[in-house]
């Protein structure tokens, strides 16, 4: 199995437990954050379970689709990550449509977005060091 594939199975795996989250007793604070700063809600969870698939499907399939899924997935992730570093929301869970622009702490923005900027620019990185084996 290639490292493409292996990276992908990987974000399947992360992906699944991220989707899991506000399932898991403990994990979340009385106002439903997640570690208490991750308000994720059924939106979420859908779109990180559809990502899992994806991931999933793309490394079961072949290293091409699990190149593909890893650069297209970084890239989106990346802009949301950053978008919501820059505005307080993103565009995957439409927050930028249903929120606005928010004012919040540029901290605080930082742990919110820093998983989409990470999980996306890992990605897109790891398209590209391992290009030749897709």
């Amino acid at each position: 199995m290639t490292t493409v594939r292996k990276i992908a199975f990987a974000y399947a795996a992360i992906l699944l437990v991220v989707a899991g989250l506000n399932y898991i007793p403990g994990l979340t604070d009385a106002e439903g954050r997640a570690f208490g700063i991750f308000a994720l809600d059924i939106y979420d969870d859908l779109l990180h379970l559809a990502s899992a698939l994806w991931a999933g499907i793309a490394a079961f399939a072949s290293g091409r689709a699990a190149r593909s899924f890893l650069l297209y997935f970084g890239i989106l992730y990346l802009a949301d990550g950053l978008l919501g570093l820059a505005t307080g929301s993103g565009y995957l869970d439409l927050g930028i449509i249903t929120y606005g622009i928010q004012d919040l702490p540029l901290g605080f923005k930082i742990l919110a977005n820093l998983p989409h900027i990470t999980l996306g620019g890992l990605a897109v990185v790891s398209a590209f060091v391992f290009r030749r084996e897709a």
